[in-house]
């Protein structure tokens, strides 16, 4: 399956905490913000993300906790210039407002900066 289809299929397969974070996040609900479900950024295909801020929203199950494959893939988003939220899904779902709050702060932070081109040297020419 391409990385588009697969993100269409998780886009449809939403766990609760996703869902309950999406309703929240869609339509530019979350003081006019607009967000991205599921979207695939390189390699990956990422929760939510704020392409203006350049903000990662993930909503994370047992299966992540202490993932070395999390921790390379987010180090991997940073150095394309994103920053990370995660969130456990029992928090979502047990207290969405301080999850929407934490947000709105970070949303208010200044983007980081977009990483620089590589030299020709680093691009192999």
């Amino acid at each position: 399956m391409d990385q588009r289809q697969f993100a269409k299929t998780l886009r449809q397969t939403m766990t609760d905490a996703e869902q309950l974070l999406w309703r929240h996040l869609r339509a530019h609900r979350l003081d006019g913000q607009k967000f991205r479900r599921q979207q695939p950024i390189g390699p990956y295909i990422v929760d939510f993300v704020h392409f203006g801020a350049r903000l990662i929203v993930e909503a994370d199950g047992g299966q992540h906790n202490g993932s070395d494959r999390d921790a390379a893939r987010d180090a991997w988003l940073r150095e394309q210039g994103f920053r990370i939220m995660r969130f456990w899904n029992h928090d979502i779902l047990r207290n969405p407002e301080a999850v929407l709050s934490s947000i709105l702060e970070a949303l208010e932070l200044p983007a980081p900066p977009l990483p620089r081109p590589l030299s020709r040297e680093g691009r192999g020419e």
